[in-house]
């Protein structure tokens, strides 16, 4: 079967290997010059399944009440004359009810091991180098009452079979020394020893490589302008080259894998996904001293904040703002990012030399991916995945390969019909 994939981020490059994997001849468009230089280009670097708690939980609303004059707040809506946001945002509200969360952690936790043991069996096949590091993801916890909520959550997410254990101070810091310095500032942690970090982008390049080593092509600096159906399926894709000449291309099926930009094609032709941007930023700095460095993944969960050791660099991500598609940064937000991780990890990285990045999460009020098929029946989804594109990269890309193909997917999952 002839595939074009739309777009050449993690999760669409994902999707093509899997997809040239079972035989299908793939060709993937993306308006940029290579793969992965948007929203996967700069991200947290976290494998987190431990990650399945979604914004839209029941403590949710009060906290982004709390937030709403602060300009560094980990969750910033700025409102804007744009009836999609609100209506996004009253429905991340139905969301935040106990009872909908609990489903939206099941399934995200389901899809993310999913991902993390098919990345596993992907890296033993093939040998791609990412800057990895195996060691786990650490949560620790500033705020005694968000440590609380944290552990009934791990709680929930160990019966979904998840391994998140809660641990005190002092065990946090004999998973990660680099915390010692900040002892007296943290009241507990949970850590999840099966998860993993690496670099995204990195991935995503050596992925692509390999897929076209198995006959996926990678046509680079093609923006696909829209999606053209005709009599109930869609009869190709209006492309515009870097040179301006515009061309309509044709297959025998199309996955939309373009995060935040997904809906706006999907609306020419009468499909409404519920995805909005959410901009997140990030910091790269060289490290400094390699001893007072983390090395295992951290989660600063009252900040919103990451941190991953990439070789000789460490990563320094976080926060969300709703407004709209501007990728502007803002500098209040990128200083937020600095002033934590100083106050964390004082002597760690020359912070003065950061590189400061930010991209739009394709952003679902539940932080559910749409993965799966349309009312067309040749036009696939592999979208919105918010924070979470390089976790579930490899086991969307598998499962969608799998639709496609006509099998069924090894993970339960709510996919889209």
């Amino acid at each position: 079967m002839k595939v074009l994939v739309l777009g050449a981020g993690v999760v669409g490059t994902a999707t093509a290997w899997y997809l040239a994997a079972r035989g299908h001849e793939v060709t993937v468009l993306d308006r940029r010059e290579g793969p992965g230089l948007e929203t996967s280009f700069a991200n947290g670097a976290q494998i987190s399944a431990c990650h399945a708690e979604p914004w839209a939980n029941p403590e949710a609303p009060g906290q982004i009440l709390k937030w709403i004059w602060r300009d560094d707040a980990p969750l910033l809506f700025r409102l804007r004359m744009d009836p999609r946001q609100w209506t996004w945002g009253a429905s991340f509200l139905v969301e935040c009810l106990p009872a909908r969360t609990r489903r939206n952690i099941g399934d995200i936790v389901r899809l993310a091991l999913y991902s993390r043991a098919s990345l596993t069996e992907l890296r033993a096949a093939t040998g791609i180098q990412y800057d990895q590091l195996e060691l786990g993801i650490l949560h620790y916890y500033t705020d005694a009452a968000v440590y609380e909520g944290a552990v009934r959550a791990a709680a929930l997410m160990r019966a979904y079979g998840l391994e998140r254990d809660v641990k005190s101070v002092d065990q946090a810091i004999a998973i990660e020394p680099a915390l010692a310095p900040s002892r007296s500032k943290i009241v507990g942690a949970t850590y999840t020893p099966t998860d993993e970090s690496g670099d995204a982008y990195l991935f995503t390049v050596r992925l692509a490589a390999l897929a076209e080593a198995r006959g996926a092509a990678f046509a680079m600096g093609r923006t696909v302008e829209r999606i053209v159906a005709d009599g109930g399926s869609v009869t190709g894709v209006v492309v515009r080259d870097a040179l301006g000449q515009v061309q309509t291309l044709v297959a025998d099926a199309y996955v939309l894998a373009l995060a935040s930009y997904s809906p706006l094609l999907a609306r020419e032709i009468g499909l409404t996904l519920p995805i909005y941007p959410a901009k997140g930023y990030s910091a790269t700095v060289p490290i400094a001293d390699a001893s007072r460095a983390p090395r295992v993944s951290l989660t600063d969960d009252g900040a919103k904040i990451v941190f991953s050791r990439l070789g000789e660099r460490l990563r320094i991500a976080g926060t969300a703002e709703l407004s709209g598609y501007s990728t502007e940064l803002n500098m209040v937000r990128c200083e937020a990012l600095i002033r934590r991780a100083r106050e964390m990890f004082p002597h760690a990285a020359h912070y003065e030399q950061a590189s400061f990045w930010t991209g739009l999460r394709p952003s679902t009020p539940s932080n559910v991916p749409l993965v799966g098929r349309t009312r067309y029946p040749n036009l696939f989804l592999n979208t919105g995945h918010g924070t979470l594109g390089w976790t579930l990269a490899c086991g969307s890309g598998r499962a969608l390969a799998d639709i496609i193909s006509g099998r069924a997917p090894e993970v339960d999952f709510r996919f889209t019909h």
